[in-house]
């Protein structure tokens, strides 16, 4: 029998590496477990949509009421361990408290028109409310699973506290999967209802995920970090045992410096116990300002930002990204979740394959 060490060498793919090497070693259950491919569950009734991939449990697409937009969550590795943080709808011990808008994989930003989508949460006080917008899940248009993929489609609004929608959001959501490998395609277009809409410059954006201890860099002491309301967050530092995370980008940044630089993909390595785990956000060349701002922060906030220029780099560019009445943005996004290690190289081969797929 091969090691999955001598299949890595002769394949030179982790995807094909640990496809074969967890058919080699789980043998006919697996491949029949295959077979089953993606299924979507509906539950309207507990606002949300289960995904599962070869008959496990991914993610699942959630609504509740007691936060400001639906979200992707939790999102599980192909071994099935959750590579997102719980809190604030599941805490669970060791992982930190801060940042309660932080809440599985989501899409959204801190300056539309004045209102800030991004920080939006419970936790803001009734008094300063006036400030923040809600994003609104409205219908699910279609949900269907297959073979090979499954797809979801979902209409959402982006409210001002008042009730007016600014945006109408349609997003494609396309979930892939075999052992080993995971993948989620996001599609979005934003449409503005009868008046301009500016995602005005801010560093809170846009596409995001928090992810679970374990992924978190190691910290080696405390930090500040304020929001464009200049509300000041402490993170603080904590016990790094089993914290293993490390950022790699397209264009070689490594660790903090990938923060407020410019790739077409950035990706995030560590181990949740004895699984190694790589999570990566792939950023389509079709998208505005392509190749996005990331904003990747050693506390466990991976997210892309096409409109934060001005934050990201001290003031010598700024990006106001305006559209008119009824006109439409679309954001196309990779993500990758691998139960294994990878190399550069090999997540460039991935993009390669992103943007041939996804038009």
């Amino acid at each position: 029998m091969k090691t999955i060490r001598e299949i890595v060498r002769r394949f030179g793919s982790v995807t094909v590496a640990l496809t074969a090497a967890a058919a080699i070693l789980l043998g006919p259950a697996v491949q029949a477990d295959a077979r089953k491919g993606v299924e979507l569950v509906v539950k309207e009734a507990d606002r949300r949509v289960d995904v599962t991939i070869d008959g496990q449990p991914f993610t699942s697409y959630i609504w509740p009421t007691t936060i400001k937009k639906p979200v992707l969550y939790p999102l599980r590795s192909p071994a099935g361990t959750i590579v997102t943080r719980g809190f604030p709808l599941e805490p669970r011990a060791g992982e930190r408290v801060d940042h309660p808008h932080h809440v599985g994989l989501w899409l959204n930003h801190g300056d539309v028109n004045g209102f800030d989508f991004w920080n939006n949460s419970d936790a803001i006080p009734v008094a300063e409310r006036g400030k923040y917008g809600t994003i609104v899940h409205r219908a699910i248009k279609s949900a269907k699973g297959g073979a090979n993929k499954g797809e979801l489609q979902v209409t959402e609004d982006w409210n001002t506290p008042d009730g007016k929608t600014l945006l109408r959001e349609d997003t494609t959501y396309v979930f892939r999967g075999g052992p080993g490998v995971r993948s989620i395609d996001r599609i979005t277009t934003l449409t503005a209802l009868d008046q301009n809409v500016v995602f005005h410059d801010s560093k809170e954006g846009m596409i995001g995920m928090r992810v679970a201890r374990e992924l978190e860099q190691p910290a080696d002491k405390p930090e500040v970090f304020t929001d464009q309301n200049g509300k000041a967050t402490t993170v603080a530092k904590l016990d790094n045992t089993g914290v293993t995370g490390k950022y790699t980008s397209s264009e070689g940044k490594t660790g903090d410096a990938v923060w407020a630089t410019r790739a077409n993909w950035t990706m995030l390595q560590g181990s949740i116990g004895a699984e190694p785990v790589t999570i990566a956000i792939l950023d389509h060349p079709s998208n505005p300002t392509h190749p996005t701002y990331w904003h990747a922060r050693g506390y466990g906030l991976f997210a892309a930002n096409p409109f934060g220029a001005k934050a990201y780099t001290d003031g010598k560019a700024e990006t106001n990204f305006t559209l008119g009445p009824r006109e439409a943005v679309t954001l196309r996004h990779r993500i990758l979740i691998l139960s294994g290690t990878t190399t550069p190289e090999q997540m460039a081969a991935q993009y390669v394959k992103f943007t041939g797929e996804v038009q």
